[in-house]
């Protein structure tokens, strides 16, 4: 095929990209009234008042960020996923079952990185609790002790279901919406953990490592987004199995 031809291919595929994108409405920003000057590079015009995202720019963020995330699953890298809007809740949720990810979706706890050492020790307590009533350990005691335990048990559940496998710091944060979970991303970048972020347009991507530029509020363009990381986390889970781990490659400044 001639040089030309390909060319015209590869125009056609990533046509056909932009407009899946567009579709699930990753293109869609905040208000230009809160609209982060910083992001103006991402910004292809302003519609009815809207931020207009440059997909061409947000498919480049997606490749590069998904170069790094195959070599990171290839060396058996942990990934801690953070997304508790209602757009992202049920789909990180879902990605972290699938490779035994710890994730949060309900509140940032303080201090889940920067004081882990205070965190595990609430995780092993709860993880204690679950195991002592499933093995009727905690039989012995009254039943109003029991429905004490019980309601510990439901409380907890909620803010540390997720981190069951978080038993060291993870080797990479990945966030939906930055400025929704600027808590997570301080505590990650104070120990320079690399930060994925999928940001919307009132983002400040200086604090972001591998900043992607998307609609973080329309479930449809997170799903988008989401999917072509996993892809790339599978890539890299397949190689692993095939052939030797690289070194961990040092984060992009």
């Amino acid at each position: 095929m001639p040089e030309n031809m390909n060319e015209v291919v590869i125009e056609a595929e990533q046509a056909a990209v932009l407009e899946e994108m567009a579709k699930a409405g990753v293109l869609y920003g905040r208000k230009k009234s809160k609209t982060n000057p910083k992001m103006a590079k991402y910004i292809h015009t302003v519609r009815n008042g809207v931020a207009i995202f440059d997909l061409t720019e947000t498919l480049e963020a997606i490749d590069t960020t998904a170069v790094f995330l195959k070599e990171i699953a290839q060396k058996g890298g942990k990934l801690l996923l953070v997304g508790a809007q209602s757009a992202a809740k049920d789909v990180i949720k879902r990605l972290a079952d699938k490779f035994g990810f710890p994730y949060v979706t309900e509140r940032w706890l303080g201090g889940t990185l920067t004081n882990f050492k205070t965190l595990s020790k609430r995780i092993d307590y709860y993880l204690k609790l679950k195991t002592d009533r499933a093995t009727g350990k905690l039989e012995k005691y009254t039943k109003k002790e029991r429905l004490g335990f019980d309601r510990e048990i439901e409380r907890m559940e909620k803010f540390f279901g997720g981190l069951e496998k978080l038993d060291k710091l993870p080797e990479v944060l990945l966030v939906v919406d930055t400025v929704f979970h600027d808590a997570a991303v301080r505590e990650a970048n104070r120990l320079k953990i690399p930060v994925i972020g999928i940001m919307n347009s009132d983002s400040n991507p200086d604090s972001i490592q591998y900043p992607i530029p998307a609609n973080t509020g329309a479930r449809p363009s997170v799903i988008w987004v989401l999917e072509k990381l996993e892809k790339a986390i599978e890539e890299g889970k397949t190689l692993a199995a095939t052939v030797p781990k690289p070194e961990i490659l040092n984060p992009k400044s």
